[in-house]
């Protein structure tokens, strides 16, 4: 196996801040927009249909890692400023909150790409205040505007060690669908993977 990419930030100083932000007094809620819709990976007690503003959900950050390679970068989603994302949000409890968040930075966190914020979320029983992460524009990791044949391109060839760039855009449409969310944008991207099948 390939050695690591390295890190673009510390990630340890990032979940230290992250920790006192949340502040250790009740549950951990954490924002899922992607493969945590249906890979979580972590127990929860509560779920809850949720929708955010400010931030959409773009397939639009280069994986070096889960999704493809440094010789041939995947895809996986980030959440970019700027309109809306329905999503996810899991409830943690208090007690178990800590190791979830240490869990979570060696998933997401590795390559200290994303930003973790907390935002607040609309769910049908109010507002809650989660983690979730979020991805500059001004990341080394953004893709910026990509062309169909990209798109068409990466799907065909990028792999890392969780699978396909098309695997994982695949199964996060069709687990949209299922909890009867549409993104539009999305579901384009998905047509383009099976244009050549």
């Amino acid at each position: 196996m390939p050695p690591l990419p390295a890190p673009l930030r510390d990630p340890a100083p990032m979940l230290e801040r992250a920790l006192i932000e949340w502040g250790g007094r009740c549950d951990l809620w954490v924002f899922g927009y992607g493969s945590l819709i249906w890979r979580p990976d972590f127990d929860f007690v509560e779920r809850r249909a949720a929708k955010v503003h400010g931030w959409h959900r773009a397939l639009k950050m280069w994986s070096r890692l889960n999704r493809g390679t440094p010789e041939c970068p995947g895809l996986v989603f980030g959440m970019l400023p700027g309109g809306s994302c329905r999503g996810m949000a899991f409830r943690v409890q208090q007690t178990h909150a800590r190791q979830v968040m240490v869990n979570l930075w060696q998933r997401e966190m590795v390559l200290g790409v994303y930003d973790p914020r907390w935002l607040d979320c609309q769910t049908s029983d109010g507002m809650v205040r989660a983690l979730a992460f979020t991805l500059p524009r001004s990341s080394p990791s953004y893709t910026g505007i990509l062309a169909d044949d990209e798109y068409r391109r990466i799907f065909a060839q990028a792999s890392g060690i969780y699978g396909s760039t098309r695997d994982y855009a695949e199964a996060t449409h069709t687990e949209l669908l299922r909890l009867g969310i549409y993104d539009r944008a999305l579901a384009r991207i998905v047509a383009l993977s099976k244009s050549h099948d």
